[in-house]
């Protein structure tokens, strides 16, 4: 299994300009609840929890990213969760209104997704490796984090990996 490391060099070797990085900031998130809203129905209750397509998906997620890195992984959890909850009110609203979020952000995700790879003048890393489709999410995040100067260890390991 490849480490963080190289999973996110590997992302981050399609997403050197930062244009492209600023429209996955804002798209990848939407595609994700757009996801996650789109898999919130059918809601199976199981005494607390609430079992759906899109809870399970999400506790993949988390296990993956967790294995990644612990500290990256945590805080995927808290967002994949908030994720869930807008999703959740999302699929309560009735069909069209849930169909209609869902599929808009996902497509309006995308569109931010190709502006941005049209600005990079390369194709998106998951033409690739089918595994860009969860690294990206893992990727903002990680660029947030360095962002705002955290785990300038992991940001050199991957820069050095470039």
């Amino acid at each position: 299994m490849k480490n963080i490391v190289d999973h996110l060099a590997q992302y981050a070797a399609y997403h050197r300009n930062r244009k492209n990085v600023a429209t996955h900031i804002v798209g990848i998130p939407m595609i994700v609840v757009g996801i996650i809203s789109l898999l919130s129905r059918p809601a199976l209750p199981l005494d607390y929890l609430l079992i759906t397509p899109a809870s399970l998906v999400v506790l993949a997620a988390v296990i993956f990213y967790i294995r990644l890195d612990i500290k990256l992984g945590l805080l995927m959890t808290v967002l994949l969760w908030l994720s869930l909850a807008i999703g959740r009110d999302i699929a309560a609203l009735p069909t069209m209104f849930w169909l209609s979020w869902g599929i808009g952000l996902f497509v309006v995700g995308w569109i931010f997704q190709f502006i941005g790879h049209y600005f990079e003048g390369r194709k998106p890393a998951f033409v690739d490796d089918i595994m860009g489709l969860a690294i990206g999410p893992l990727f903002v995040v990680a660029e947030v984090v360095f962002i705002l100067g955290f785990r300038k260890d992991l940001k050199a390991a991957v820069e050095q990996k470039l």
